[in-house]
């Protein structure tokens, strides 16, 4: 249900600035602007001409202003629900902090993932994007997700598999305008096994003789700390492109002309690229285009070197998809939403 005409629910802002609430500081306001702690706040929504659920804008492209509603999904909880003898399960609300929650699960021996360790936004926005890093995808290890959806009105839980988890894609994400994430149950396999299938991993944790989840998620942490930049000190979205996935035929020839890109056979026969290396290749690691540009030390990572707009990054977006277009008849698609 909505909230009734001429009435507005409580906490509601309007002309809100969004500059601070995304990572690459991007400025834009919102309309009207309201945080939900609670799902039953989304049974009392005003009218608006647009809504947008906002997590912790870690991969957000802001173009500018926004003319409809902005949830800033902020429900909180984080708890133990119950082991079986395969698995442990948890449960937390989507407005917890993704690497604070992954530290929590170990502080209450729950391994399995520590491999996500360190990445950026909120528990809720994890399984939009199936966000994913060094040989784990979060969609692994989430048995439900409980959604509000604006078709029905009302909280439905999906199970995994009604989720449609694929590379850094979910329902969630073909569905933007639809759910909100309100909480996440995790299963977490028992008994628990390292995954340390991702090479540069498995060489960070090479002189333990048998890392524990711990180790590895320390692990996963310092790679990730010498590689990509803090977003309170540059301004970023993280990884900006996907790894892109072409035909065996393709990646055999790229191997035959560049010996040394780097590419995974996926289960399905296709070949998946490392887009960082084909960024690099085709020069713009390092390489600014107005205050925008890909960070030095990883060519992946788009930032802000200060004063950017939406339109600043778009233009770069657009000239490295068309470099590396051109040179390796590659198409690459950004992760980040563009609002």
């Amino acid at each position: 249900m909505s909230a009734a005409p001429g009435s507005e629910q409580p906490g509601l802002q309007r002309d809100v600035p969004l500059q601070a609430l995304n990572t690459l500081a991007l400025p834009g306001r919102a309309a009207q602007f309201l945080r939900i702690v609670s799902p039953a706040q989304l049974n009392l929504l005003p009218p608006a001409p647009a809504r947008f659920v906002l997590g912790g804008g870690s991969n957000l492209v802001l173009r500018g202003d926004y003319p409809g509603l902005v949830l800033q999904m902020a429900i909180p909880g984080r708890e133990v629900l119950g082991r079986d003898d395969t698995a442990v399960y948890l449960a937390a609300g989507a407005g917890e902090n993704w690497h604070d929650f992954v530290g929590w699960s170990l502080e209450q021996g729950c391994p399995g993932l520590e491999n996500l360790a360190l990445i950026p936004g909120t528990v809720g926005a994890a399984p939009v994007q199936n966000i994913g890093a060094y040989g784990l995808e979060v969609g692994e290890r989430i048995a439900a997700v409980e959604a509000f959806d604006f078709q029905r009105g009302e909280v439905i839980q999906l199970p995994a598999a009604a989720c449609e988890f694929a590379y850094r894609h979910s329902r969630f994400k073909q569905e933007p305008g639809r759910w909100a994430i309100v909480r996440v149950i995790f299963r977490l396999p028992c008994p628990w096994q390292a995954r340390l299938s991702y090479a540069e991993l498995a060489r960070e944790v090479a002189t333990l003789a048998a890392p524990d989840a711990r180790q590895i998620a320390a692990a996963v942490c310092a790679i990730r700390r010498r590689k990509l930049p803090d977003p309170q000190v540059l301004a970023n979205a993280g990884s900006f492109f996907q790894n892109p996935v072409v035909s065996a035929d393709h990646a055999a020839g790229l191997k035959a002309q560049f010996p040394t890109l780097p590419a995974y056979p996926q289960a399905d026969g296709q070949v998946k690229l490392a887009a960082g290396w084909l960024i690099e290749q085709a020069g713009w690691k390092g390489r600014q285009l107005g205050p925008v540009g890909m960070y030095e030390k990883q060519a992946l990572v788009l930032v802000n070197h200060g004063g950017a707009s939406g339109a600043d990054v778009q233009r770069l977006t657009d000239a490295v998809r068309a470099d590396v277009r051109e040179k390796f008849h590659v198409e690459l698609q950004p992760e980040p939403v563009f609002l």
